[in-house]
């Protein structure tokens, strides 16, 4: 197994004069699976389409399984797509769907056979061979899309915000299917999105990406636990993000004192660390919004609004009303400036 097996090198990446990516250093390990993490416009998609062969690099250098492939074109690269269209074949059947790539290989009739029927077990689809994609569902339309790339044995499978077309259901059975089907197999798996959910529940490593450049690299619990940043801690859903004075709070609006001494110059929390219905400090109940295991509030307070849950066997408090709070030390999350 190499620790190298794709490798961004110095990756620089442009749209005419605009450098979306610089030098970008990356070293992939074979058989993971990593998420491209980050908001519109990050450069995950680019870098993305850069190791597909999609776009050029303006400099550096991307190397595959010991191989420069830097200049080599797309088709010549060992590489699998599954877009977030899924880019299937409308007139055809999921059996020749899936059969396409192999059939331009012009391999014989009985390889073809047996290679597409089992990647359609490999994930979940025998019995649906002769159905056409818009008889499918868009979970199965997703499942014969990913069969279509593994099928032709890719050394490097790389997915492209696969899963935001489907419903909220179906997007946690897919999650399961995809780190299903990456362990059967051992394929290797460059995963982009912009939802942090589907990056922690996924990867084997998380790659966090603002403007082309990566600001935290790690594994899900890394990320989800120790954000490096105020961008990465925001990201990862520390939602309540502010600077310190001494022992003070302070943000545009205000400040709050803490009680003790600030042990970095930003403080974060995340709703859930947000204490409520007990505390020194006072907010206005802004909005509140029932979430299942607990209740969503955003609270008025010195400091501008923050965000809070609260467990839902408390009593709600009405709009306009005031209600307690603290920000505990225990719950906060330190960041260097």
């Amino acid at each position: 197994m190499s620790d190298r097996f794709v490798s961004l090198t110095d990756l620089t990446l442009s749209y005419g004069s605009t450098i979306a990516v610089p030098k970008l250093n990356l070293d992939i390990t074979e058989g993971e699976l990593i998420a491209l993490l980050g908001p519109s416009g990050c450069g995950k998609t680019t870098s993305m389409r850069a190791i597909a062969g999609l776009l050029a690099p303006t400099s550096g250098r991307i190397e595959i399984d010991g191989a420069d492939v830097t200049r080599t074109p797309a088709n010549k690269r060992g590489i699998g797509l599954v877009f977030q269209s899924y880019a299937l074949f409308p007139h055809l059947s999921a059996f020749e769907n899936v059969a396409f790539g192999l059939r331009l290989q012009k391999l014989p009739e009985a390889q073809i056979r047996a290679k597409t029927e089992a990647g359609m077990a490999t994930v979940g689809l025998t019995g649906f061979e002769t159905r056409k994609p818009g008889e499918m569902s868009g979970g199965q339309q997703q499942r014969l899309a990913l069969a279509r790339s593994l099928v032709m044995e890719p050394k490097v499978l790389l997915l492209d915000e696969p899963l935001s077309n489907l419903d909220a259901r179906l997007r946690l059975e897919m999650r399961n299917e995809l780190q299903r089907v990456q362990k059967d197999t051992g394929i290797t798996m460059v995963f982009v999105t912009h939802d942090q959910s589907e990056a922690l529940a996924l990867a084997d490593r998380i790659v966090l990406m603002k403007d082309g450049q990566i600001e935290q690299l790690g594994t899900p619990a890394q990320l989800y636990a120790e954000p490096a940043s105020a961008f990465a801690a925001d990201f990862m859903g520390f939602e309540n993000i502010f600077r310190t004075e001494g022992s003070d709070l302070v943000s545009d609006s205000g400040r709050l004192p803490l009680g003790y001494a600030a042990p970095e110059p930003i403080l974060a929390w995340r709703p859930g660390g947000v204490a409520v219905g007990t505390g020194p400090h006072q907010g206005r109940v802004l909005a509140s919004s029932f979430a299942g295991g607990h209740r969503e509030y955003v609270l008025d307070s010195p400091l501008g609004q923050i965000k809070a849950d609260a467990p839902i066997d408390t009593p709600e408090v009405p709009l306009g009303d005031m209600i307690a709070f603290d920000l505990p030390r225990a719950t906060a999350r330190p960041l260097a400036a």
